[in-house]
């Protein structure tokens, strides 16, 4: 499986102005429902695991979230992804007491527990490379950012 294959340019929205977590959630969670990857329940399900089990990264220069639910919400598998112009706060995964100012949001959908695992291990080594994240965000366009993606490597293999 490369992660690459689960990115969609409808799915990648760039330089979003957003005021919180919650229009993130949301505008991500339309572009899902309208390209069928989702079911109508997706949305609710990420907020509320969101709220038990925060997805904020702080990394080094950019910081990252990975909000994502259960298989039993996901029609197909995706990933979509939100830059934004100015960074929302999400609560820090390592820390749930603290908030994280969040650059680039990655929210995944897939339809297979065991294979959740697997990807959530390749994004982290993906977003652990801070050139590609300033590469990401510096990015106008969702075809670019997946040329960005699919151009990476993770222990020497393409993604």
């Amino acid at each position: 499986m490369k992660i690459s294959e689960f990115f969609n340019r409808e799915l990648i929205i760039t330089n979003f102005e957003a005021k919180s977590q919650d229009d993130v959630f949301d505008v991500l969670y339309k572009k899902l429902f309208e390209n069928g990857y989702v079911k109508e329940t997706y949305l609710e399900a990420v907020k509320k695991r969101e709220k038990v089990f925060p997805t904020g990264l702080l990394l080094n220069k950019y910081n990252v979230a990975i909000p994502h639910t259960d298989p039993e919400h996901v029609i197909k598998p995706a990933i979509a992804v939100a830059t934004l112009k100015k960074p929302v706060i999400f609560k820090n995964m390592a820390n749930p007491l603290e908030d994280v100012l969040v650059n680039i949001i990655f929210m995944i959908a897939l339809n297979e527990s065991h294979s959740q695992v697997e990807m959530l291990q390749q994004l982290i080594q993906l977003i652990q490379d801070d050139s590609l994240l300033e590469k990401i965000i510096g990015e106008d366009g969702g075809d670019e950012i997946i040329e960005i993606i699919k151009n990476c490597t993770l222990n020497d293999e393409t993604v």
